[in-house]
């Protein structure tokens, strides 16, 4: 036994002496980047802590090595680069080269396979330049009655508090958010507004899975996870979420009528090519989801296979849910915060609406240029993901320091945010820094809620529409108070920044 104890030992320190020679340069590299203190083995693994103690951490980096741009932390053994300014951030969002997700992304990788969001490489650029005529505005034109229909749904939930005292409207936009993105995305009624479902619990407890594991490096091997951490909780809702996605598939697939998909996407092209204006196709009568122009795409299998399907599906449910929930959410209370800026929100929709109780139109949310502006400003402040993550692909230099190729690069979206060079009295809600003569001077990569360069999120335009119609009933309906200041919200930065307490607000009736 004490042989086999030896021979354990002699092989362990073997190991370690070839890692610490083998890593010698990037460990240097890496340790002339200046960061917070660390301790020994863990680096600095011990401040990966949870809910709003993490975010306000993160936030105190950014501000302290904003200067430079640019910070190291070191987890265990894994270095990791943050990335606080825009002139640093454009470094490596607008290089054709450093594409590739941090690998910390893997994580999703059982959700939502190497979709759009998590793919690399000559996989994402076919899906992406496959993808980008789905999120055409003609076709999202077509989602607008969606849109109108669950925000009426939820305006009439909403009645029922008017006058009656305090109540947290988050989960009541969220629900709403999600309504939108299972028709939207699947064609699929799951009345997440009016009744209880088990696929929606499982969306939620997923996100939240999956961002506790990434910060944690001893849940990283999946042994460990599932002996010491929530392993059987995630694979539970995993197998929920893609029992459920699959089944959906399967029940489009046999109701697929693959020459409406053709005609509206060629509509698309038509229009496209003739260089016409979206306004100058005839609307359908007929709305197709997300999910029948994939089968569109497939050609019975040939192009896009049932799991390919799958990982595009689950990724704009994952996408294109928490992310405009929280949007919504944060825009909500800010205007209702500043009675000025509510004053002139609504303003601006009684000269759009009058006194017409109608669904907006596309030509109406145009018309809606100040609560655009409000909606981009609350988006700074609080960006739906507060920070993501890109693999360095090769050697680069970045603030004046060198990054070794195959390190994780995580750029902090709410902390370029607050630079006050770009927004001076960062913490202030100030819509009018929106306007285009504003926006004009700011440096390009000094606001990135929807990331920029190659790997922008390919449903911006869709969610800045969800938004200003779902916010626009709100407040066309409803005088909003807040309940809370902006120190008792305590944002979680998770994969999307949340109030931990919720947004409670009272409403009452316009």
């Amino acid at each position: 036994m004490s042989a086999a104890l030896v021979l354990v030992a002699v092989v362990s320190g073997v190991c370690l002496l070839v890692w610490f020679l083998q890593t010698a340069r990037v460990r240097r590299l890496v340790n002339l980047i200046p960061g917070p203190p660390t301790v020994p083995v863990l680096g600095n693994a011990h401040q990966m802590t949870n809910g709003p103690e993490w975010y306000k951490q993160v936030m105190e980096w950014g501000q302290e090595f904003r200067k430079v741009g640019i910070f190291k932390l070191w987890l265990v053994t894994t270095p990791v680069v943050g990335v606080t300014a825009a002139e640093t951030a454009e470094v490596l969002l607008n290089s054709s080269k450093h594409i590739d997700k941090a690998v910390e992304y893997q994580f999703l990788h059982v959700w939502l396979g190497t979709g759009l969001l998590t793919s690399t490489g000559d996989k994402w650029r076919s899906r992406r330049k496959m993808l980008t005529p789905t999120f055409h505005f003609r076709i999202l034109h077509d989602f607008l009655d969606v849109f109108n229909q669950q925000s009426s749904t939820l305006v009439a939930k909403l009645q029922r508090h008017v006058d009656q005292g305090p109540f947290d409207v988050f989960q009541d936009i969220a629900l709403c958010a999600l309504d939108i993105i299972c028709e939207t995305a699947m064609g699929k009624h799951v009345s997440a507004q009016t009744t209880d479902s088990e696929y929606v619990r499982a969306v939620y407890k997923m996100c939240g899975l999956v961002e506790n594991r990434m910060r944690y490096p001893w849940y990283w091997n999946k042994t460990m996870y599932d002996t010491f951490g929530p392993g059987r909780e995630h694979d539970r809702c995993l197998n929920i979420l893609h029992d459920f996605t699959v089944k959906v598939i399967k029940d489009r697939m046999n109701h697929f009528d693959a020459r409406r998909a053709e005609a509206m996407l060629g509509d698309v092209n038509s229009n496209q090519s003739a260089g016409c204006d979206d306004d100058s196709v005839t609307k359908r009568k007929v709305r197709l989801a997300f999910l029948d122009m994939l089968l569109y795409m497939s050609d019975n299998g040939r192009v896009l296979s049932l799991e390919d399907i799958q990982e595009e599906v689950d990724t704009f449910m994952f996408e294109g849910h928490d992310t405009t929930a929280a949007a919504m959410n944060w825009c909500t209370y800010l205007i209702g915060a500043d009675s000025k800026v509510q004053n002139r929100v609504q303003e601006e929709l009684d000269r759009v609406f009058g006194n017409m109780d109608r669904m907006p139109s596309m030509d109406d949310l145009k018309e809606l240029r100040y609560l655009e502006c409000c909606i981009k400003e609350a988006l700074r402040l609080y960006p739906s993901v507060p920070y993501f993550g890109r693999t360095t692909t090769e050697e680069t230099q970045i603030g004046g320091f060198t990054v070794p190729k195959g390190v994780t690069a995580v750029i902090f979206t709410a902390a370029i945010h607050r630079d006050a060079r770009w927004f001076p009295d960062p913490e202030r809600f100030d819509p009018d820094r929106f306007l285009p003569e504003n926006a004009a001077k700011r440096h390009p990569y000094a606001y990135i809620p929807f990331s920029a360069g190659l790997r922008n999120c390919i449903g911006q335009k869709f969610a800045l529409l969800e938004e200003k119609a779902v916010l626009s009933s709100i407040f066309r309906h409803f005088r909003v108070t807040p309940c809370q200041t902006r120190e008792d919200l305590l944002p979680v930065g998770e994969l999307i920044l949340r109030p931990q307490k919720g947004i409670k607000i009272e409403l009452t009736a316009r």
